[in-house]
């Protein structure tokens, strides 16, 4: 039994990679929004479909974790994803309602195949090809699912862009409080990472979409620019420091981090 030596290609969970995840899923809505109303739907989606591609290629071929290359995916995964939800409903006329429950169990699914074959769903022994697929298929089914879960509380519901994003920052306390009590890690760290995509996104919303449509009309073009600038900053300030690399055995768990080859 030898201690693996593969790369691991995702970043350490810290506050500043909640608050990067958080800035990238109201990015993607605000710049989503913004795109599709300056060029139009299909040329939008296109675009969107071709930044995520390209996006996912840099990040696969790097073999390791990269901040850059690693949130620049992110990013491309929160724009194009958001773009698919709203294809749900605008293009198809799906509710909100099955839309989420649809992106739930593509979710559910990309779960119990990964842990069928890998026997974990831990961040912290992605450190192969087929595990970090996976990883981000899973992902980009969290952040479709988010996206659908947001509009639906905001418009079904009926709660509006701010009401939304107070119920997501209720929500997303569950997993945060819930990990200080022996909450189960990986189930925190998942349940988490569906939440932030409609709590940025809503705040997104509330902050770009006009007056007339319970937001503060600030304009998603605008919206979409500061949080760029916001999010290169911080991947630059990770990139500098190193803090959000991984370090192999820093998160040792029996059956993950032990290879018989």
């Amino acid at each position: 039994m030898t201690v693996r030596q593969r790369m691991l290609r995702v970043p350490e969970i810290t506050a500043l990679f909640w608050l990067i995840k958080a800035l990238s899923t109201a990015m993607g809505e605000s710049t989503s929004d913004y795109l599709v109303n300056a060029i139009g739907p299909v040329p939008a989606v296109l675009l969107g479909f071709i930044a995520f591609v390209a996006a996912m290629i840099i990040q696969l071929r790097a073999g390791r974790y990269v901040a850059w290359r690693y949130w620049l995916a992110v990013v491309m995964v929160g724009v194009f994803g958001t773009m698919c939800a709203d294809v749900l409903h605008v293009g198809f006329g799906v509710s909100y309602l099955v839309s989420s429950t649809f992106y739930a169990a593509a979710l559910a699914a990309v779960f119990l195949t990964w842990h069928k074959i890998e026997k974990t769903l831990s961040i912290h022994a992605v450190d192969t090809p087929r595990r970090e697929i996976f990883y981000w298929l899973a992902v980009i089914s969290t952040f479709a699912l988010g996206t659908a879960l947001g509009d639906m509380v905001a418009y079904t519901f009926h709660l509006g862009y701010f009401g939304s994003a107070v119920i997501f920052a209720v929500i997303i306390l569950i997993p945060a409080l819930g990990y200080r009590f022996g909450f189960n890690s990986i189930l925190a760290f998942w349940f988490a990472y569906v939440m932030t995509r409609p709590l940025g996104a809503s705040v997104a919303d509330w902050l770009g979409k006009p007056q007339d449509a319970s937001g503060l009309g600030l304009g998603a073009g605008w919206v979409a620019l500061v949080l760029t600038i916001l999010i290169a900053i911080f991947v630059a300030c990770l990139t500098a420091t190193g803090r959000d690399i991984q370090e192999r055995g820093s998160h040792v768990r029996v059956g993950e981090e032990i290879d018989s080859n």
